[in-house]
């Protein structure tokens, strides 16, 4: 499969790709700030808990992974939305020392495409964010999620349910 990239303005093309053991010594460097590990997970301990229905993705600068995300098709997408072609995405984040090159951005906005070629089917991508988690809703709205107006109980809190069309 043709992966897609975009040129973020740094020199290194932005792609997205499936995770392979290729990735794994960039993951095992993969820090995140304290304030926002509440509002997500490290790579490598989703990659431990992946159950069926779940397709880890790394967001690549060159040839590192740069950044993480899992898109669930499984039942688990029921718990944001009835709508019946959706995909949900999870566990988003970019490797600290990675932050603030706009990888997260580049990455964002290749996902459509990217669903379309790699999990043909889906018409829609979903998201939970919580609702202290102003920067990442920020960059959610900016690369085309809307606000359902959707709140659901999370674990440090209530959660703004976020849809995207494919």
């Amino acid at each position: 499969m043709k992966n897609s990239s975009l040129d973020n303005g740094n020199s290194a093309k932005v792609r997205l790709d499936h995770y392979s053991d290729k990735y794994a010594e960039d993951l095992k460097r993969y820090v995140l700030p304290p304030e926002q590990l509440p509002f997500t997970a490290m790579p490598l301990r989703k990659l431990e808990e992946l159950k069926a229905g779940q397709h880890p993705v790394v967001i690549t600068a060159g040839e590192q992974a740069v950044g993480f995300f899992i898109l669930h098709t499984n039942e688990f997408v029921r718990t944001l939305t009835d709508h019946p072609a959706a995909i949900l995405l999870g566990s988003f984040s970019v490797s600290a020392d990675q932050q603030g090159k706009g990888y997260g951005k580049a990455g964002l906005r290749l996902l459509s495409d990217w669903v379309k070629q790699a999990l043909p089917g889906y018409s829609e991508i979903v998201l939970s964010v919580n609702l202290k988690n102003d920067r990442a809703f920020d960059l959610y709205c900016k690369v085309g999620f809307q606000d359902t107006g959707r709140r659901i109980g999370g674990p440090i809190g209530d959660q703004r349910v976020m849809r995207m069309e494919v």
